[in-house]
C-alpha cells in the first residue's frame, strides 16, 4: 500500500525541474490541410494525412535551418548533377486519388477478380480468419505498426506471442526448437538445405529432393544451389538413394510429408538411411496435418518447415504467410532466422528477448551463408492467436473433419470409375481420370461451369485439396463436378455418409500429446481471447503512441485507408496459382505498381517476387550473375561493397555465388573513389557487381556517386544500388540517373506497407533495360523475362495481398506528393539535426551543413567521459515514452536517426527535447552529481514495478525516473520490464513457453 502511495504521490506532484523554454508546445491550426482549388476539388486528399507538417510548420522549419523555399533548400541537400527533371514524378505521370476515389477504384478491381472456390493445394489453402484475430491483430495498427522487437523492454507483448509461436511449431513437429518464422515455405526449404551443405563443411555438394515436393519450392532450390554451387538432384527419395555413389556425396534430402500429391509415405527407413550417409533429413511439412500424422521429429528428420498460414491467415494471393523452421538440438546454433529467448531483466524478472542475435548476418556478413534480416511476425503471431484462440482438441476437430471430408470425396469419385493414386492421405488427393473421361479437361470444365478451381496436373490427373473453409455443400459441389463429367446423376447432401474410421496407417498415426502449454489451454472464450490480444499488445510500443526514429527504416504513416482493401475478400481469398482470367484485378493492379515503380526509380522493368529487402537483394545480384553467363562471362565473380553497407549486402552477394572485396569510406563518410578505383581495374577481368546504398548509410547524398558507378562500368562491372534510402529520392533523383543498373526498393519503408513488428516486407527489383529479360520466373504462373532465372519465392508475385499497400499509397499521394514527401522527410531530418547541434556531435555532412533523410550522432565522447554507452542513452529514451533510433549501426558509437515525412514538427520538437534533456542527464554524471555506476541512464528504463516498490535507494528521485518532461503525465508509454540481461539470455537459451509447472511458481 505505501508503494501505491508512493505512485500516487508522484504522478500528482508538478514538475520544477525542467526549464521553461522545454515546456514550448507548438500548436497546429485546427485545419491544417491546404484550401480546396475550387467547390468541386476533393476534401479528402491524401498528402495533408500523410505528411506530418503543414505549410505554417515548413515555412518554421525552412526559416531554423536559414531558408526562405522548399527549392533552396533542397538544392543545398541533394547534388544538382543527379537531379531530375519534377515531371518525372508528377502528376502528370503519376495521377493522384483521393481517399474515396481509391477506394472505388479499389472496388474496381476486386470485382475483376472471379470469386472461384479453389481446390488447388499445393501448400496454399482457403484459411478461416477467427474474427477477434482479424479485427484485433491484422487490422489493428498497435500490432502492425511496430518494428522488430530490438528493444525488448518495449516490446513483451509480441515477443511473448513469437513465443507461443516458436512452442507451437516445436510441439506439433516434435522437435528441439523452432525460429520465430521466415519468409515462404520454399525459401525456407532452401535455407535447410544451405545448413545441410554447411554441416558437411563444402566436402559433400549433392543435395536431394523428393519428387513430391512442391514445385514452386524446387525452383527456389535450384536458384539457391547455383550460388552456393550445390549439385540439386530431383527423384524418387524411397529408391533413388539406393545409389551408393549418391549417397557418398550427399550433404541432405528433402521429403513432403504429406507430399504434394497428397500421399503420406513413411520415412523413418529414409531417415536411417541418409543418417548414415552422414547427411540431414528435411521435412516440409502442414501443421494441421500433424494433429494426426506422426510428427517428423518421433521418425528422424532433422529439419522440419513449412507454410504456417492455413492457421488463419489468408492466401492473399500467395502472402504474406510465416513459414516454420525448426530443428534438432545440435543444429540450434546454425539455424536462420530470429529466435525469440526467455531471459531476464536486471531485477531478476522473467522477460522474453531475442536471442543469439550473433548469428545474424549483420554481424557475420560475407561469412555468412544466409542474409535472413526479417521474419513474418505479423502473420506468425496471427498463427499463434489461432492456435491459442482453438487449443489442441478444436485444431484436431478441425483436422478430422478435413481429412473425414476428404474420405467422403475419395469414396463418391470411386464409385464413378475414377481412381484414387494416394491410398494414404491427410487432406489431397490425386485422381486419375482417364477410365471415365478422355481428357482431364473434361473435368476441369465442369468445375469451372461450377465456380471450382481444381489442380491441373496433366492430361489424365487432377488433384484436389481440402481446407477448414470447406463446408458440406461445398463436398456436394465437388462431388458433382466429378459426377457430371462423368454423366452421373447429382448428389445431395442426403446423399453423404461419415466414414466409419480414419484412413491414416496406424504406423503414422499421432499418439503424443502436443499443445499442452497453459497458454494453448485458456483463451477459448472470445471475451478472454480479446483481453489475452490487448494484454499483449498493452505492452508495446508502436507508431499509435509515438514516433520510431529508427534510421534506415522509415517508419512513416502505414495510413488506413491503403490498409482498409487488404483484408477485402476479393483480394485475400485469390489462391496464387488461380487461372489468369479469375485474378484480372490482381493483374491489374500488379501492372500499375510495376509500372509506378519504374517511374520513381527510371528503370525499364520491374519484378514483384523478392518478398523482403534482402531478398532483392539476392534476386538483383542474380540477375546480374546471369546476364554476365548470358555474354559469355560467367567467370566474373567479384563484387564490391563499402565497408559502410547494411550486413545483408555481403551476405546476399555470397548467397549469389560473388566473391566480396570490400572498399574503403573517407572519415567524412564519403566512398574512398580512388579505393574504389584501384580494387575495379585490379579485379576488371572478373568484376561482376558494385553495391552501394545510396543516399549513404551514413545520411548525406555523396557528390560522386555517377563516378563510382561509371568506374564499375568501365571495368565490365554492374550496379546494384541498395534502395533502402529511396524515401530521400523520390522525384528529386532516382537509382538509374544515380548509374545503377538494378535496385530494390523496400515497399515496407519507402512506400508504407507495415513493419508488422518484424515483417511483413517486399523488395522489388527495377533494373535497366538490359537486365529485364533475367528477371525471375515462376514454375506455375509465367512470369519474368525471356531469359529469367528461376525463382526467388514461393508465389509468382510473393507477397501478393500487402502490393495492395504500396499501390494505394502511390496512387493517394500521386507524383507531386511522392515528392512533396521526400522533400518533408529530408526537411524534417535537417531541422532535427539543427536542434540537436550543439549537444549531440553530429557525424556527417554535405559541404553545405546538410544531412540526407537521417542523421548519425556519435556518442562517443559520453563513454570516455561518464562510462555511458549507446545502450544506456536508447534506454533512457524508453522512459521519455519513446523507441530508441538505431543503435550502434552503421558505427558502434552512433546513433542513426530517420524521423520520416509522416511526423509533424510537435512530435519532432518532443523528440528532439527528450534527446537534449538526456544530454543534461549525462552531463549530470560527467561532472560528477550522480555516480558512473548508479545512475538515472544506467538504470533506465524504469518501469511500474520499479517506480513503486517500497524500497527507493538510488541517487535521483523517482519523479526524475518517470517524469522527467512534463507531458509524460499526459502521455506515458511505461516498460514492463527493466534492463533485459542479454548474456543471461544466451547462456541459459530457452524458446518455448512456461510449462504448467513454471507458470504456477512465476505467480
Amino acid at each position: 500500500m505505501a508503494a501505491f502511495r508512493n505512485l500516487c504521490a508522484l504522478i500528482s506532484r508538478n514538475v520544477t525541474h525542467v526549464r521553461p523554454a522545454q515546456l514550448r508546445i507548438m500548436t497546429r491550426g485546427l485545419a491544417t490541410a491546404k484550401a480546396p482549388s475550387s467547390l468541386f476539388a476533393s476534401l479528402d486528399t491524401f498528402a495533408d494525412r500523410h505528411i506530418g507538417p503543414d505549410d505554417n510548420e515548413v515555412a518554421h522549419m525552412l526559416a531554423k535551418l536559414g531558408y526562405d523555399s522548399m527549392d533552396a533548400f533542397v538544392a543545398d541537400t541533394v547534388p544538382e548533377k543527379i537531379r531530375v527533371s519534377p515531371a518525372a514524378v508528377s502528376n502528370e505521370s503519376i495521377p493522384s486519388l483521393s481517399e474515396s476515389e481509391l477506394f472505388l477504384r479499389a472496388k474496381e478491381l476486386g470485382r475483376a477478380n472471379k470469386p472461384f472456390k479453389s481446390f488447388i493445394g499445393m501448400g496454399y489453402h482457403n484459411a478461416v480468419v477467427p474474427p477477434v484475430i482479424l479485427r484485433n491483430i491484422l487490422e489493428s495498427p498497435a500490432w502492425y505498426t511496430p518494428y522488430t522487437p530490438y528493444q525488448p523492454e518495449i516490446a513483451q507483448g509480441r515477443l511473448e506471442s513469437l513465443v507461443n509461436f516458436q512452442t507451437m511449431v516445436m510441439s506439433l513437429t516434435s522437435m528441439d526448437i523452432a525460429n520465430a518464422s521466415l519468409l515462404d515455405e520454399a525459401t525456407a526449404a532452401a535455407e535447410g538445405m544451405v545448413m545441410a551443405f554447411s554441416g558437411a563443411n563444402g566436402k559433400k555438394r549433392t543435395f536431394f529432393a523428393d519428387g513430391g515436393v512442391a514445385p514452386q519450392t524446387i525452383a527456389v532450390l535450384r536458384t539457391r544451389a547455383k550460388g552456393f554451387g550445390i549439385n540439386l538432384v530431383v527423384g524418387d527419395a524411397l529408391t533413388d538413394l539406393n545409389d551408393k555413389a549418391l549417397r557418398a556425396d550427399l550433404c541432405g534430402v528433402l521429403v513432403q510429408y504429406p507430399d504434394v500429391n497428397g500421399a503420406v509415405k513413411d520415412f523413418s527407413g529414409l531417415a536411417a538411411t541418409v543418417h548414415a550417409a552422414g547427411a540431414l533429413l528435411v521435412c516440409a511439412t502442414d501443421l494441421l496435418a500433424l494433429t494426426m500424422l506422426k510428427p517428423p521429429g518421433e521418425w528422424g528428420a532433422d529439419i522440419v518447415l513449412g507454410n504456417s498460414a492455413r492457421f488463419g491467415v489468408p492466401a492473399g494471393y500467395g502472402g504474406p504467410h510465416a513459414a516454420f523452421f525448426a530443428c534438432t538440438d545440435k543444429l540450434k546454433r546454425k539455424m536462420p532466422g530470429r529466435l525469440i529467448g526467455r531471459s531476464r531483466d536486471v531485477n531478476g524478472k522473467p522477460a522474453y528477448r531475442l536471442a543469439l542475435q550473433t548469428r545474424e548476418q549483420h554481424i557475420r556478413r560475407e561469412k555468412a551463408t544466409s542474409n535472413i534480416c526479417t521474419s513474418q511476425a505479423l502473420l506468425a503471431n496471427m498463427a499463434a492467436m489461432y492456435a491459442v484462440y482453438h487449443g489442441p482438441v478444436n485444431l484436431q476437430r478441425i483436422a478430422q473433419k478435413v481429412h473425414g471430408f476428404t474420405q467422403i470425396i475419395k469414396n463418391a469419385v470411386e464409385n464413378y470409375g475414377y481412381k484414387t493414386v494416394n491410398a494414404q492421405f491427410f487432406d489431397t488427393l490425386t485422381i486419375d481420370v482417364s477410365g471415365v473421361v478422355k481428357n482431364a479437361e473434361a473435368v476441369h470444365s465442369a468445375a469451372e461451369a461450377a465456380g471450382i478451381n481444381l489442380r491441373r496436373i496433366d492430361d489424365h490427373y487432377v488433384g484436389l485439396t481440402l481446407d477448414e473453409s470447406v463446408g458440406t455443400e461445398d463436398i456436394v459441389a465437388l462431388i458433382n463436378v466429378f459426377a457430371s463429367a462423368a454423366s452421373q446423376p447429382p448428389v445431395s447432401a442426403n446423399d453423404l455418409a461419415s466414414p466409419s474410421a480414419f484412413t491414416i496407417p496406424e504406423n503414422l498415426r499421432r499418439t503424443s500429446k502436443f499443445l499442452h502449454h497453459p497458454v494453448f489451454n485458456t483463451h477459448h472464450s472470445e471475451t478472454e481471447m480479446l483481453r489475452y490480444i490487448y494484454h499483449l499488445q498493452s505492452k508495446d510500443l508502436g507508431l499509435v503512441h509515438a514516433m520510431i526514429p529508427l534510421g534506415s527504416c522509415t517508419m512513416k504513416l502505414n495510413s488506413t485507408s491503403s490498409m482498409i482493401p487488404l483484408t477485402w475478400p476479393e483480394f485475400s481469398n485469390a489462391h496464387p496459382f488461380a487461372p489468369k482470367d479469375q485474378v484480372k484485378g490482381y493483374e491489374q493492379l500488379i501492372k500499375e505498381l510495376e509500372s509506378d515503380l519504374c517511374k520513381i526509380t527510371g528503370f525499364h522493368a520491374c519484378s514483384l517476387q523478392p518478398n523482403s529487402g534482402a531478398a532483392g537483394e539476392y534476386a538483383g545480384l542474380s540477375v546480374i550473375r546471369a546476364y554476365h553467363e548470358s555474354r559469355g562471362e560467367g567467370h566474373r565473380d567479384i563484387c564490391l561493397i563499402p565497408v559502410s553497407a547494411h550486413g545483408t549486402n555481403p551476405a546476399s552477394a555470397v548467397m549469389a555465388g560473388l566473391k566480396v572485396v570490400p572498399v574503403k569510406t573517407h572519415a567524412d563518410g564519403n566512398l574512398d573513389l580512388e579505393d574504389l578505383k584501384a580494387k575495379a581495374e585490379k579485379h576488371k577481368d572478373n568484376l561482376a557487381a558494385f553495391m552501394i546504398t545510396y543516399p549513404s548509410t551514413f545520411g548525406v547524398f555523396e557528390d560522386g556517386v555517377q563516378d563510382a558507378c561509371k568506374i564499375i562500368h568501365d571495368n565490365g562491372g554492374q550496379v546494384y544500388l541498395d534502395g533502402a534510402n529511396l524515401n530521400a529520392q523520390i522525384g528529386l533523383t532516382n537509382p538509374a540517373t544515380c548509374g545503377g543498373d538494378v535496385c530494390h526498393m523496400n515497399l515496407h519503408k519507402t512506400f508504407a506497407i507495415p513493419h508488422g513488428g518484424g515483417g511483413p516486407g517486399v523488395g522489388p527489383i527495377c533494373v535497366a533495360e538490359h537486365l529485364a529479360p533475367f528477371l525471375p520466373s515462376h514454375p506455375i504462373t509465367p512470369t519474368g523475362g525471356d531469359k529469367a532465372i528461376s525463382a526467388v519465392a514461393a508465389a509468382p508475385y510473393g507477397s501478393a495481398s500487402i502490393l495492395l499497400i504500396s499501390w494505394a499509397y502511390i496512387k493517394m499521394l500521386g507524383g507531386a506528393g511522392l515528392s512533396e514527401a521526400s522533400k518533408v522527410a529530408l526537411l524534417n531530418a535537417n531541422y532535427m539535426a539543427h536542434r540537436l547541434s550543439g549537444h549531440y556531435t553530429l557525424r556527417y555532412k554535405n559541404g553545405k551543413g546538410r544531412v540526407a533523410h537521417e542523421l548519425l550522432i556519435d556518442l562517443a565522447e559520453f563513454d570516455k567521459a561518464a562510462g555511458l554507452k549507446v545502450i544506456d542513452f536508447a534506454k533512457r529514451l524508453q522512459d521519455y515514452g519513446f523507441h530508441p533510433p538505431t543503435c550502434s549501426w552503421p558505427i558502434s558509437t552512433c546513433m542513426l536517426i530517420e524521423p520520416t515525412e509522416s511526423e509533424t514538427l510537435q512530435e519532432i520538437d518532443r523528440f528532439c527535447d527528450a534527446m537534449i534533456q538526456i544530454r543534461k542527464e549525462a552531463e549530470d554524471i560527467i561532472t560528477g552529481k550522480q555516480p558512473k555506476d548508479n545512475n538515472v541512464l544506467k538504470n533506465a528504463p524504469h518501469p511500474i514495478s520499479v517506480i513503486a516498490a517500497e524500497d527507493w535507494d538510488r541517487p535521483y528521485s523517482r519523479e526524475t525516473a518517470a517524469y522527467p518532461m512534463p507531458w509524460l503525465r499526459e502521455k506515458k508509454f511505461w516498460p514492463t520490464v527493466s534492463r533485459i540481461d542479454d548474456a543471461y539470455g544466451d547462456l541459459h537459451l530457452i524458446c518455448d513457453c512456461p510449462s504448467v509447472e513454471e507458470s504456477a511458481s512465476s505467480l
